[in-house]
């Protein structure tokens, strides 16, 4: 049986426009498009600088799904397996890596759909900090109204 609210939207839009990047260093910028906070998944569109850019290793808890709309990267652990635009990476729960983003490959932008936390780990392995879905909307916020004036960027937020 399938259970249809009749008072729900068919359907959230939001341009390109809508929701500013921030920029969070030098890993690039940022735009934050949905998190559901009751089942810990947020949607991120990155674009990382084309100079030499490696994020810090980090490990998920939950999968990931990327898509990359342009450049290219490759993780360190695995500098075969090159994402160019129209590219699709499954990374599953527990996966541990190193993005990478070459020096001299154009601007790359790749949207991430990730479950549960992202932990970011130091050089002996140990948790050095950790982003999820609640934590990432109160960062995107204050980035927003901090760089752009916006306190209340109309980020989708389901179970919140």
């Amino acid at each position: 049986m399938t259970i249809i609210d009749e008072d729900a939207p068919s359907a959230l839009h939001r341009s390109q426009h809508d929701l500013p990047f921030v920029d969070i260093g030098p890993s690039g910028l940022l735009q934050l498009l949905q998190v559901d906070l009751a089942n810990g998944v947020w949607v991120v569109r990155n674009r990382f600088p084309a100079v030499g850019t490696t994020l810090q290793t980090h490990r998920h808890t939950g999968h990931v799904h990327a898509f990359t709309q342009s450049g290219s990267w490759h993780y360190l652990e695995s500098p075969e397996a090159v994402n160019r635009a129209g590219s699709y990476l499954f990374e599953p729960a527990g996966s541990t890596h190193t993005l990478h983003v070459p020096a001299g490959a154009e601007e790359t932008e790749v949207c991430f759909t990730i479950s549960g936390a992202n932990l970011n780990l130091a050089t002996d392995g140990s948790i050095e900090s950790v982003l999820d879905a609640p934590a990432i909307l109160v960062a995107y916020r204050a980035l927003c109204e901090a760089q752009h004036g916006l306190a209340d960027p109309p980020v989708v937020v389901v179970g919140g």
